[in-house]
């Protein structure tokens, strides 16, 4: 695995994977023009992208499919440098007519088994996580206990 980055000014910069150029940027408060997500919540996008791959993967392997999915991602900080993620709540919102057993499994798994950007957060991070499906909150546990 291999990336770049390269500062293009203030606080911009862009960053290459696989050819693919991503922006980062601060906010103006802290300097930036606020052209891209700061580097935190880059790390929230990995933790929700990391966990929802899983997740589909395993629902495809139940041949299940969801009619819609999303999620969301809540972090509080520390208040001490060097500033990180103290605890974080991750959200799956889940609809269609799925056996919440199976939902409930998928993300379990993710979350306690295979997910590895999670697993390293939680190494500093307590992680949280919830299942809505159809509206109903339908778990609540804690990642890589």
């Amino acid at each position: 695995m291999m990336a770049s980055l390269k500062w293009n000014s203030e606080m911009e910069f862009v960053t290459e994977n696989r050819g693919i150029c991503n922006i980062i940027d601060a906010t103006p408060e802290h300097g930036g023009n606020d052209k891209g997500p700061g580097p935190k919540e880059l790390v929230l996008n990995a933790m929700m992208g990391c966990t929802a791959m899983d997740v589909m993967a395993t629902l495809k392997k139940m041949r299940i499919k969801p009619d819609s999915f999303s999620m969301e991602a809540e972090a509080e900080k520390n208040d001490e440098h060097p500033i990180h993620f103290k605890k974080a709540l991750l959200t799956f919102y889940v609809r269609g007519d799925l056996d919440e057993k199976k939902l409930i499994k998928a993300t379990y798994l993710s979350l306690t088994k295979y997910c590895g950007v999670n697993y390293m957060i939680s190494k500093t991070c307590i992680i949280n996580f919830k299942v809505i499906l159809n509206g109903a909150e339908v778990y609540n546990g804690k990642a890589f206990p």
